[in-house]
């Protein structure tokens, strides 16, 4: 009997299916020699201190480093991951061979490598490896296992990374939350997490100390087009209004006239970064409700493995793309002028060097239904557009650059103009999206005229009033983009492409340690943009130790970790770096300077005021003598999770306490029952049309909107 072992009891229906083990068990599927069982996702995590010796359940700043001998593993405990456990360690034992069919990426590697070590298998291990859960995909890898030892490698990185995540984790939150908490609270350190508060804190700060300056600029309208003077802003009005002068009493020339016909690259196809950048920017999701709805898809068969660094598809992918093309009928119309050829293969598409164990983010020949949310066809669409836009040709522009001149001063403009729209005609239905510089995008729009060199005339001239701007907050899409790049701002996406070896953590674990961040109250969220603390700021600025905050240095531990995967660097040394790195780390904390960190508790403070004021208490009466806005007949009670109609079978009035993913108090309750809407509340993060903050107010049906 072999036995297949997936990561999720959907997966292993999926694989199921396909090998026909169609008997279903407790525990796992049977039938033509073959058992499909699965994990939840993690079934064994590294051992607790505690586990090492009873004198690390107390948090002890003298017994620190904790460096076990050697690590160990062990069940999560919980009495379902026990029960699934007892029936893979079962089934190993029974089998001929294990095909381990946990998710082709280093996560999945390392959750089914420790249930293996921890079932004590000795039984040969196959590996399936697949990029996407379509009934081909799973039939082709069946026919294709790899021996287990060719991912050898691929498990040792992740057994690093999560014994590098302990030690640095483990050490440094205990370390610092003893010698600077205050008895308080946890103060969390993390290998990605820390330098990704500092990138946060550095921004913070230089925004902060921004000092606003007014600057003037002289422009000048020459035969209907404005001309920007190409000198040094004029930091006082008195040197603007003396230009002013000057351009009055001199006419305009031209110097040089200029038409540059180039080409614009189409975009690359998605990684996953990539597209919880655009999702971010596009629909406002965060990176971890993206990565949900990118996994949701995947699950369902419509896109390949999301979990992915690369752009880039392998060349063994070539023949199928046109069958997936043919299948996205939905978009018909722009792949209908694709299919009137061949399919192009260009190199910035396919190019096997640049694909590891995955390929790019692509649609698979299963089109989507009905049966998606909203949010799941919106990605899907950005996907879909991506993979359209990438085989159609480049966009060809027309670059015009024009100089002149009055008097002594120089002036000059340039214009762009679409001449073919190439691969920009996949998204030539979509809303522009807003510029961030509204003046120099509308200079850029300005049709310019033929000019003649040397021709003169009069012209307009003006004084432009502006001021300097502070460098702008993160948004999860530029945080995310400076966490692939070790905090360095590259826009040229060929140069980012190099730099991911050194980025902070990988592209499945970023959404997470933004969410952690945001859980540890170290960063807030206002609109768009990501806000350091005061707890987040006083952390980086108690941590003395640039290892632990530097994102350059942690991109160098990940570049290691690649390494590790590659063969070529010791997990082994790795290991000791990290623990002479804890080592000497805990000496210079313990034996420097204490200073307590304030906690956040602006919100906690906002609370107190409200209990301190005897009015409000007035106001919120009770539920029982709160009648239904509904039947106005009977009053509501409030249950565990909703407030309601105590006649609910016949009247159905209800209203749950979470609404679109935030927790409303009673106050908040009894203004949507008593006033029919709310005051306007922030922290939405459930809401079909991405909505973070509004007015909630009753309908005529009495269900609550958010507006």
């Amino acid at each position: 009997m072999k036995l297949c072992i997936a990561e999720k009891p959907s997966v292993a229906r999926d694989i199921a299916k396909v090998l026909g083990a169609t008997t279903p068990k407790q525990g796992y599927m049977e039938g033509n020699g073959y058992c499909v069982t699965w994990t939840f996702g993690h079934l064994c995590t590294l051992k607790e201190p505690h586990d090492y010796g009873p004198q690390y359940k107390s948090w002890n700043l003298f017994l620190l480093p904790i460096i076990p001998a050697s690590f160990g593993i062990k069940l999560i405990p919980n009495k379902g991951v026990e029960n699934q456990f007892k029936v893979i360690e079962r089934l190993v034992e029974e089998c001929d061979e294990v095909i381990n069919c946990g998710d082709a990426g280093q996560e999945g590697e390392l959750i089914q490598r420790w249930v293996l070590q921890k079932a004590k298998c000795n039984k040969p291990v196959q590996r399936l490896w697949i990029s996407s859960l379509t009934e081909e995909a799973i039939k082709e890898g069946f026919e294709n296992l790899k021996p287990a030892e060719e991912y050898k490698n691929l498990y040792l990185a992740g057994n690093a990374r999560a014994i590098g995540d302990w030690l640095l984790g483990i050490n440094a939150t205990r370390l610092f939350t003893k010698k600077f908490g205050g008895n308080k609270a946890v103060l969390s350190i993390g290998r990605v997490q820390t330098p990704t508060l500092a990138m946060l804190v550095q921004r913070q700060k230089e925004i902060d100390a921004f000092n606003t300056e007014e600057y003037w600029e002289l422009k000048t309208k020459y035969r209907d087009v404005i001309f920007n003077a190409a000198i040094d802003r004029l930091k006082t009005l008195d040197r603007a209004e003396k230009g002013l002068e000057y351009l009055k009493v001199n006419p305009f020339e031209i110097v040089s006239f200029e038409i540059k016909e180039g080409k614009e690259k189409n975009p690359r196809l998605f990684d996953l970064t990539g597209l919880q950048v655009e999702a971010n920017k596009k629909y406002g999701y965060s990176a971890e409700s993206t990565l949900n709805y990118i996994q949701s898809l995947y699950e369902k068969k419509h896109v390949t493995y999301p979990r992915v660094d690369t752009t880039y598809l392998s060349e063994s992918l070539y023949p199928k793309i046109e069958g997936i093309l043919r299948k996205m009928h939905f978009y018909q119309d722009l792949v209908s002028p694709l299919l009137e050829g061949p399919i192009p293969k260009s190199k910035a598409v396919f190019d096997d060097t640049k694909v590891t164990d995955h390929h790019a983010i692509i649609p698979t020949e299963v089109p989507p239904s009905q049966n998606l949310s909203r949010e799941e066809k919106l990605v899907y669409d950005l996907i879909a557009k991506r993979f359209i836009s990438v085989f159609y040709p480049e966009c060809k522009i027309s670059n015009t650059l024009v100089e002149g001149k009055v008097g002594t001063i120089p002036f000059k403009t340039s214009g762009r103009q679409v001449l073919e729209p190439g691969w920009r005609a996949v998204y030539a239905k979509e809303p522009k999206e807003e510029s961030t510089d509204k003046e120099k995008e509308k200079e850029e729009e300005q049709t310019i005229p033929e000019f003649t060199v040397g021709e003169t005339g009069p012209h307009d001239p003006m004084i432009h009033q502006g001021k300097t701007t502070p460098p702008k907050p993160y948004t999860e899409a530029t945080l995310l983009r400076a966490m692939e790049t070790a905090g360095k701002q590259v826009e040229d996406e060929e140069l980012r492409e190099l730099l991911k070896n050194n980025g902070i953590g990988r592209p499945s674990t970023r959404a997470n340690i933004i969410e952690t961040l945001f859980k540890r109250k170290y960063i807030e969220k206002k609109r768009k943009n990501l806000i350091a603390t005061q707890t987040g700021i006083q952390l980086i600025d108690t941590i003395e130790d640039e290892l632990l905050k530097s994102p350059e240095l942690t991109g160098e531990w990940e570049s290691k970790l690649r390494k590790i995967e590659s063969g070529e660097y010791e997990a082994n040394q790795f290991k000791e770096e990290l623990i002479q790195m804890v080592t000497e780390l805990t000496e210079k904390v313990v034996y420097g300077k204490g200073k307590v960190i304030t906690l956040y508790e602006e919100k906690e403070e906002a609370k107190e005021k409200k209990k301190r004021e005897p009015v409000v208490k007035k106001e919120l009466q009770s539920w029982e003598e709160t009648k239904c806005p509904k039947c106005k007949e009977h009053h509501l009670i409030k249950g565990k999770a909703a407030v309601g109609c105590s006649d609910f079978k016949n009247c159905g009035f209800k209203i749950t306490f979470d609404i679109f993913g935030k927790k409303l108090s009673d106050k908040q309750l009894l203004d949507l029952v008593l006033k029919g809407k709310t005051s306007k509340l922030k922290g939405f993060t459930t809401h079909s049309e991405a909505l973070t903050e509004g007015i909630l107010a009753l309908g005529e049906d009495f269900h609550v909107q958010l507006s």
